[in-house]
């Protein structure tokens, strides 16, 4: 039965905001129940399968009844809110971010920070990871990531491999010697490219959006695979950011409620501005909002399709490959003396035993570090 487009955004956008305002992030970027549960459970695992953050799926929903009407005002009512606060954040961290009680709550959040993205890859990993050749598979994909190789062609040779041996029905062993010999090469291919990285790319307002609507277009699994992204691209090529404030970003953007995805607002303005931050939010999200628009009606036949699964399924792998290799890489510029280690150690378990609220651990974090610094 069709429904009123307007009438069913308009009713869907109150729930966003009292979510917005209230809710924070949990370890594994789960979409909280509501009303349409059902319809939810069913297009969460289809959104899997489409590129940028998981609280798109929480868009799709509206999409189903309220068709492009719901989609837009649900979305922006979803972004919005986090957005403003993030940019009062950033704001305030470029004001007031060298003051020694800023650098201490930063000190105490993000160990904590660390501890919440290991919970979500240890979750995500095990629905992800459910044959022995995708466990080789994410083996490789670390390996290959770890050597330099670039983040989106070790998900297309992991979506190609895995699509291959659905199409030749490859036995263990042949994958696994596949999966070797297509990571390995892109493993050489990245240390040469790491040889020739240029030692600074100048910064403008066009080269920003391109970075942030790259990541959303391409991201596969969970937001926080975003944090690969955002290292490779902005410390490591463009050398835009340093590793401490990228650090202070994902920081921050654990301590605001929303979706990750809005550490795009708060780094676009730290390099430029309102503008920057501008600039970087739509570029991380429009993408989200197109393919969310457009897959209704073809995700659906992917999942059908053997191949393109099993495609999907090594996209979706590679991906926490690449997740877990920068997290390992964060938390050792985090992770600097023995109090950080011990309260990254306490909070994954809370997290993992207890199932204590990640934002509760944040504050918690944030007081000790300022107590301690």
């Amino acid at each position: 039965m069709h429904v009123n487009g307007a009438r069913v955004a308009g009713e869907v956008v109150a729930p966003y905001l009292v979510q917005e305002l209230l809710a924070s992030k949990d370890a594994a970027g789960v979409a909280q129940e509501k009303h349409q549960q059902v319809e939810l459970l069913g297009l969460q695992g289809q959104q899997m399968a489409v590129a940028g953050d998981l609280s798109a799926v929480e868009v799709h929903v509206e999409v189903a009844g309220a068709q492009v009407p719901g989609l837009v005002v649900a979305g922006l009512a979803f972004i919005i809110p986090a957005t403003v606060i993030v940019g009062a954040a950033a704001w305030a961290y470029v004001r007031y971010g060298a003051l020694p009680e800023a650098a201490g709550l930063l000190y105490g959040i993000k160990p904590v920070m660390i501890a919440i993205v290991v919970q979500a890859l240890w979750s995500l990993g095990r629905a992800a990871i459910k044959t022995v050749a995708l466990a080789w598979l994410g083996l490789a994909a670390v390996a290959a990531s770890a050597a330099g190789a670039h983040e989106l062609a070790v998900l297309g040779v992991a979506g190609t491999i895995m699509a291959a041996a659905r199409v030749t029905r490859a036995d263990a062993r042949g994958a696994r010697l596949s999966l070797l010999a297509g990571m390995a090469s892109l493993s050489s291919g990245g240390v040469a490219a790491m040889a020739l990285t240029p030692s600074v790319v100048p910064f403008g307002l066009f080269q920003l959006f391109a970075v942030f609507a790259k990541a959303g277009a391409v991201l596969f699994g969970s937001g926080y695979v975003l944090l690969a992204f955002l290292r490779a691209d902005l410390v490591e090529r463009l050398r835009w950011l340093t590793e401490a404030q990228l650090l202070d970003a994902i920081a921050i953007g654990q301590v605001t409620p929303g979706p990750v995805f809005t550490t795009a607002t708060f780094i676009g303005y730290i390099l430029a501005g309102t503008p920057g931050a501008i600039v970087a939010t739509v570029g991380i999200f429009l993408p989200a909002f197109i393919f969310v628009a457009v897959s209704g009606p073809v995700v659906p036949r992917l999942r059908q399709s053997r191949v393109a699964g099993a495609a999907l399924d090594g996209i979706i792998v590679a991906s926490l490959a690449l997740m877990m290799t920068v997290t390992w890489q964060l938390a050792r510029a985090a992770l600097v003396d023995a109090v950080t280690v011990a309260l990254a150690g306490v909070s994954l378990l809370a997290l993992v035993t207890f199932r204590v609220n990640s934002a509760w651990l944040i504050c918690a974090g944030g007081a000790l570090g300022w107590f301690i610094r």
